[in-house]
């Protein structure tokens, strides 16, 4: 849940970027934007000079794709899911690769910076990708636009920004921070008293609240405190301070306090501990991605804060059998690589995205693999399978929700889940659709 910051950053090093409206309807108004950007986007090849039919990354028997991330940076860092890319390309083509074909992924670090989302995206465009998969930045504008001008479809993307559910080259496998936070507004609206929410300055903090408070007025509870925070802050005492004191404001009620900061999270729950035991007592929440399971162990486990917390995620809990493929590639192609968490729903969802890659090119059979054929498949309808992960994914145009501020957005679940004994657990069995609560916040 980080977003661009509201200062303008400096401008990036030398150093390349690593290898890579009231009468219609909200659905029909979805809908016209939807086939609106379809026709656009059929332009698209005869626009910029791309050929129809070339490889596109094929490369005769190999397929090549793009995975990036930020790593190393003072904010939110992702490198678990480039490590991910590069272990299931391993373990694909060491059984057969994908649809006979050998599987390369060439893997990009963006920084956390514009220019370096737009060179990572540049460098896919000139390595001619296929398309770019299970990958996490805070910079959609910058990205999107050089593989929109290429054809280059965007597969399971984290969701971090609006503009990864509103381009039609993108093919989204979660409803993204929008879901997340609907889904615990409904989850808190019907437990807490007071909430606060700590996000970070950003503007796509910026959006937070309102999709917070959308899912607490779909449990009848009041808007929450709204506390802003720096994006890389080292200490969060005054936010911790002033969410403790409007989370106890009702004595009656036991408040929530609500850190959605990326991995500056454990920073903040680090003065949260330590302010906390000058009031009442308070219940925590957040969202996967915020927390997970190190971060609840590295704070104390079933001693620390995070015990009964509330959490929203998008996949089952990291323990559910489900998971058991991925955690056993994991332990064949990366043991050891530190890297990589299974818990961790950046490497969770960029395994789902290359399930996704995956079945695409096998349904192609002995045909050409490239961008436009991948677009191709993915926009006539084809139905992705994810063991249970998620619900069957498809991309057609009646599959779209109707929610007007994210057209691209087709699965719209999450898992609710509660810390117990230390351990992230499911709150509630099975999925549970926000896609209502996000219709009301568009139309709010």
């Amino acid at each position: 849940m980080s977003g661009r910051r509201r200062t303008s950053t400096s401008s990036t090093s030398s150093e390349a970027p690593d290898s890579a409206r009231k009468a219609v309807t909200p659905r029909v108004r979805a809908a016209l934007w939807t086939a609106g950007a379809l026709v656009a986007c059929g332009s698209l090849g005869a626009a910029y000079g791309v050929v129809p039919g070339t490889t596109g990354g094929s490369g005769g028997d190999t397929v090549t794709v793009m995975t990036w991330a930020p790593e190393q940076t003072s904010a939110t860092n992702k490198p678990g899911m480039p490590a991910m890319a590069r272990a299931y390309a391993r373990w694909v083509n060491a059984h057969g690769g994908l649809g006979g074909r050998r599987l390369d992924v060439l893997t990009c670090n963006d920084h956390n910076e514009s220019v370096d989302a737009a060179k990572c995206a540049r460098l896919a465009v000139k390595e001619n990708v296929a398309a770019v998969v299970g990958s996490y930045s805070q910079y959609g504008s910058s990205f999107l636009s050089p593989l929109e001008s290429a054809g280059i479809p965007y597969i399971g993307g984290y969701g971090l920004t609006d503009d990864e559910f509103k381009s039609v080259l993108s093919y989204p496998v979660n409803g993204g921070q929008p879901a997340l936070l609907a889904g615990l507004g409904e989850q808190l609206g019907k437990s807490c008293g007071p909430v606060a929410l700590v996000r970070p300055d950003t503007i796509a903090g910026d959006q937070l609240p309102l999709l917070l408070d959308s899912g607490l007025k779909a449990g009848g509870h009041d808007a929450a405190v709204d506390l802003r925070a720096a994006e890389d802050a080292t200490s969060f005492d005054p936010q911790a301070q002033e969410a403790l004191h409007r989370a106890t404001a009702d004595p009656r009620a036991k408040g929530c306090v609500l850190p959605a900061l990326d991995d500056r999270t454990g920073t903040f729950m680090d003065s949260f501990r330590r302010l906390s035991e000058d009031y009442p007592a308070v219940r925590t929440a957040s969202v996967l991605g915020s927390v997970d399971q190190p971060v609840i162990d590295a704070s104390g486990g079933s001693s620390g804060p995070y015990e009964g917390a509330y959490l929203t995620g998008w996949y089952p809990a990291a323990s559910d059998p489900r998971w058991d493929r991925m955690k056993k590639v994991i332990r064949e192609q990366a043991f050891g690589d530190n890297r990589i968490d299974p818990t961790d729903a950046g490497v969770q969802t960029t395994w789902i995205a290359y399930t996704v890659l995956r079945r695409v090119v096998e349904s192609l059979g002995k045909g050409e693999v490239s961008a436009r054929t991948i677009r191709t498949a993915l926009d006539n309808g084809l139905e992705v399978n994810t063991d249970g992960l998620t619900p069957p994914l498809r991309w057609r145009f009646q599959d779209l929700t109707a929610v007007i501020d994210y057209p691209r957005l087709i699965n719209s679940d999450v898992t609710f889940q509660v810390v117990r004994d230390g351990r992230l657990a499911a709150a509630r069995k099975g999925f549970v659709n926000v896609s209502k609560t996000l219709e009301s916040t568009a139309a709010a």
